[in-house]
């Protein structure tokens, strides 16, 4: 049991990092009242999380080649709890969102690390077993943070969701500097300056458009200009990357149709598996009457079911061709999510548990075959950059997700209310606005005594509508995430591994007892 403890310390990594995405949602409104600010103040704490995250992750994972895989993961757990003590001991809204921004900086050396360390430490079918393991504990990550939040939250105060994250650190630096050796790469290679910040803003820039686009309007001036920085940035970044001798991506790999189909799904897999989960949870809470905790717990049947399925999935389908791992994966979420489009104005929690679950099936098919493939497919020294790529393209897919699914959701219940034959619609007091702003129950609460039942069953049908093509366009996009990676993804073949100097040694090797510093 010992060669699995490099394992557990970088799965304990993998799992705050990922927790604390979520974690925060259910806390704002404590956070709010406990800093004297407002909940659309303290949005941020969420947006500075997921915007550093996104836009550093494929320069961490390019610096960590050259520096060292396990040097810059334990320097993001030293970071992340730092930032996570800085984060629990803020007076004041500004303090507390800098903070996150931190936390979310050492999150993205942490992320961009944690696959190309399990690709250094296994081979074979024990490499299997190990993305099986990390694809479980990714999925189940997802679904605790809501309920870790609130049960913190509740019992004891909102700063202990910050707090929680200490001895968990500690814990996953000491296992990390005892069973995981030191990498030694070449140091010939140059950090890749100019295309790390090209790609930075780039990144950032168009995640924060996405973010905030549907608060400044899609049209606006502010939304239109960050996504031509974005433009030109990512520009500058191609004729860096192809002029420079040593870039931090290499675009070379994109001339593999296998490497593009691998990107495609996975941005395509966080749309279709997660980015619908927001507008699920606003139904859940404004229309059903769901507490923060109970309607995380909604969510366990896709968390189980991925749990499950990549535990199992690592141990008896590592020699499984990831064509059809993957692609049957996205399929299968795909087919999950228009399960979920059946739900009408009466519905509750439960019509959603059957598409859940079968997405669950899907993410733990295709999540640790999509990881273990990128790996595969660049030499060993080069794993960090194949992390950072592919986390990333999941970062922005779920940014993009989100915005997108959010126009759907929108013009959805915007049609619906207008065909309610002018009884309430848009001229009635109840607009996708306000709905769409959490609302509901004060919209049915405003309505006369008369007609309130009316009002509350066109809202319910509004919000069915909205979720229903919510769910059939993400059910196609996973469709289509199928199919792409059944046509365009196969076994990479061993990639030549560049001759090592003096100074490097062959990739990552767990050694029980070893204390070398990062």
């Amino acid at each position: 049991m010992r060669k699995w403890l490099p394992l557990v310390a970088v799965c304990l990594g993998t799992f705050m990092l990922l927790v604390d995405v979520t974690i925060v949602v259910v806390a704002l409104p404590d956070m709010a009242r406990g800093l004297h600010t407002s909940f659309a103040d303290l949005q941020w704490v969420m947006d500075i999380y997921a915007l550093a995250l996104a836009a550093l992750l494929l320069g961490v994972g390019s610096l960590a080649d050259r520096i060292g895989h396990r040097r810059v993961y334990v320097a993001g757990l030293v970071l992340f709890a730092l930032a996570s003590l800085a984060c629990g001991l803020a007076t004041g809204p500004a303090a507390l969102i800098a903070f996150r921004g931190v936390q979310g900086i050492g999150g993205a050396a942490m992320l961009a690390t944690t696959t190309a360390l399990i690709a250094g430490l296994y081979q074979g079918r024990d490499r299997g077993i190990a993305f099986g393991a990390w694809g479980a504990v990714s999925g189940a990550a997802s679904a605790a943070g809501p309920v870790m939040g609130g049960l913190l939250t509740q019992h004891l105060d909102w700063r202990w969701i910050f707090f929680v994250n200490l001895p968990i650190s500690v814990l996953a630096i000491a296992m990390t500097g005892k069973y995981i050796a030191r990498s030694r790469t070449s140091r010939t290679r140059g950090v890749d300056l100019p295309g790390m910040a090209a790609f930075t803003l780039a990144a950032g820039a168009a995640t924060y458009a996405l973010i905030k686009g549907e608060d400044h309007g899609w049209t606006s001036g502010t939304t239109l200009g960050l996504f031509g920085l974005a433009a030109l940035a990512l520009l500058v970044f191609l004729a860096v990357e192809l002029r420079g001798r040593q870039p931090m991506l290499d675009l070379s790999l994109f001339r593999q149709a296998s490497f593009s189909g691998l990107m495609v799904a996975a941005v395509l897999l966080s749309v279709a598996a997660f980015s619908y989960l927001a507008y699920a949870s606003l139904w859940l809470q404004s229309v059903r009457g769901m507490g923060p905790v109970t309607s995380g717990l909604t969510s366990l049947p896709m968390s189980v079911a991925a749990f499950v399925v990549a535990s199992l999935a690592g141990r008896f389908l590592h020699g499984a061709s990831p064509r059809l791992t993957v692609g049957l994966g996205l399929s299968l979420i795909g087919v999950g999510a228009l399960l979920q489009a059946f739900v009408g104005a009466e519905s509750t929690w439960t019509a959603l548990a059957p598409g859940l679950a079968v997405t669950g099936i899907g993410v733990g098919l295709a999540t640790p075959a999509l990881a273990a493939t990128a790996m595969a497919s660049v030499p060993p020294e080069r794993s960090g950059m194949a992390s950072g790529a592919v986390n990333t393209a999941r970062q922005l897919g779920n940014a993009l997700g989100i915005a997108v699914l959010g126009v759907v959701f929108h013009a959805g219940m915007s049609g619906s209310l207008r065909g309610s034959g002018g009884q309430v619609g848009q001229g009635g007091g109840v607009s996708a606005d306000a709905l769409a702003g959490g609302q509901a129950a004060a919209v049915i609460g405003r309505a006369d005594a008369g007609r309130r039942e009316v009002v509350e069953h066109v809202v319910r049908e509004a919000f069915a509508v909205g979720l229903r093509d919510v769910f059939v366009v993400s059910g196609v996009l996973g469709v289509v995430g199928g199919v792409v990676a059944l046509a365009l993804v196969r076994r990479p073949a061993a990639p030549a591994r560049q001759k090592a100097g003096p100074a490097e040694a062959v990739g990552v090797v767990p050694v029980p007892g070893a204390s070398a510093a990062p």
